[in-house]
């Protein structure tokens, strides 16, 4: 039996459903997905399996015009991700079409894509008549030679299937690169923490959850079979820190208790999470912030 495996890159904008569509290709949740705009951070990696092939799914951050350090690191980790990549997949919204940033993403991919194999996927499609859908493929396929088109809806799971069996049959002959039964290849200290900062994206509003960061400190195995988890939240300013308090704690606790049910139903056992908030004004301007992220501090410069 001849096994394949490989990396596929999802690029696109900010929003674009990446988290979304790695997550319904894994088949669980790997990767962060809310209605903010910018909440992947690192290079996630979901694995999927369909068939005899075994697909790495690298679910970049969202390019988009770096203004901070750690904008420009996690644009660079994007772009990183389609070079390391045996395949990549342009996501862009049915709704929004070409937007200056999609545009963007196509003259970038023309100067450093040569010669890399790049799909194209069109998201959300229910939320555009036929006909639009049709103008916006000729255009985008005008502006670049993408090997295969697909539309998809990520969140329905419209033509999802089609996609994932046209990437598992273009995977290079290979042996598969993890266990059967792995379907992430970050940390759980890290997969643990990005929950937490989903839960605190969802929960607080405005420019504050790209303010702050969650670490996981420790993690202890009890003989129990549960395990005690403690993070760190860290936030820019004093004033940031009762925010995501909240009164009398509340915002915090409804926080814990979110992101631990999330955890248990993961890790498939018990967790006792405890959840503490620190002031560090500067630290988005510390390497090893950036290293806990899985971003490389130097690409912020």
């Amino acid at each position: 039996m001849t096994t394949r495996a490989g990396f596929v890159a999802l690029i696109g904008e900010p929003n674009a459903g990446k988290s979304t569509l790695t997550n319904r290709m894994v088949g669980a949740k790997v990767s962060i997905v809310t209605h903010k705009v910018q909440t992947t951070r690192a290079r996630i990696r979901g694995v999927a399996i369909e068939g005899d092939s075994q697909i790495v799914f690298v679910d970049t951050p969202g390019l988009f015009q770096p203004r901070r350090r750690l904008d420009r690191a996690m644009v660079a980790a994007a772009w990183s991700g389609v070079a390391d990549a045996d395949l990549t997949v342009l996501l862009v919204e049915a709704h929004r079409g070409v937007t200056p940033g999609v545009e963007k993403i196509l003259e970038t991919l023309q100067q450093m894509a040569k010669g890399r194999r790049v799909a194209l996927a069109i998201n959300k499609i229910d939320r555009v008549e036929a006909k639009q859908l049709l103008d916006l493929t000729e255009r985008l396929n005008a502006a670049y030679p993408f090997e295969k088109t697909f539309m998809i809806s990520a969140e329905k799971g419209h033509g999802v299937q089609d996609l994932k069996e046209w990437l598992a049959a273009e995977m290079p002959e290979s042996p598969w690169l993890y266990p059967e039964d792995q379907i992430a290849d970050l940390p759980l200290r890290m997969i643990a923490a990005e929950m937490t900062r989903e839960k605190l994206t969802l929960r607080l509003h405005q420019e504050l959850p790209y303010q702050l960061t969650v670490e996981t400190e420790s993690w202890e195995e009890r003989k129990d079979g549960s395990a005690r988890i403690d993070q760190l939240i860290y936030v820019a300013r004093d004033g940031h820190k009762g925010i995501v308090l909240g009164n009398k704690g509340e915002t915090i606790k409804a926080v814990s208790k979110a992101a631990r049910e999330e955890l248990e139903e993961f890790l498939g056992r018990r967790v006792h999470l405890f959840l503490q908030v620190k002031v560090r004004q500067n630290w988005l301007d510390e390497a090893e912030r950036y290293s806990e992220m899985g971003l490389d501090f130097r690409d912020g410069n």
